[in-house]
């Protein structure tokens, strides 16, 4: 099964984008409306995942959120990878945030 891919870029402002990455990835900086599931934890939280609409899913480079987005289309969802992950996120100067009180970067 092909995975439908789209750029950091392009990812709608109004998107509903899953941060699969780990806790210490996410708190060092994240898209601020972004929900964060870590990769470990999805299959338990899947009834969070909307089924109802696109669902836009990143990690650092795009190799977890492939798997995820692999994953959930498979359960009949509308997922879409974040080609490049994080560090596209943060190379399209898209806005972030971070948990610690410092700048946000991709960890």
């Amino acid at each position: 099964m092909t995975v439908p891919e789209i750029e950091a870029r392009d990812v709608p402002a109004d998107g509903f984008l899953i941060d699969v990455r780990e806790r210490e990835e996410w708190v060092a900086g994240h898209a601020p409306d972004a929900v964060h599931i870590p990769m470990s934890e999805i299959q338990g939280r899947v009834a969070e995942v909307p089924g109802d609409r696109k669902v836009y899913v990143v990690c650092r480079v795009g190799g977890r959120s492939l798997q995820v987005a692999a994953w959930l289309n498979h359960l009949g969802h509308d997922a879409v990878n974040v080609g490049g992950g994080m560090q596209s996120w943060e190379f399209a100067s898209r806005p972030m945030v971070s948990e610690t009180g410092q700048p946000p970067f991709v960890a």
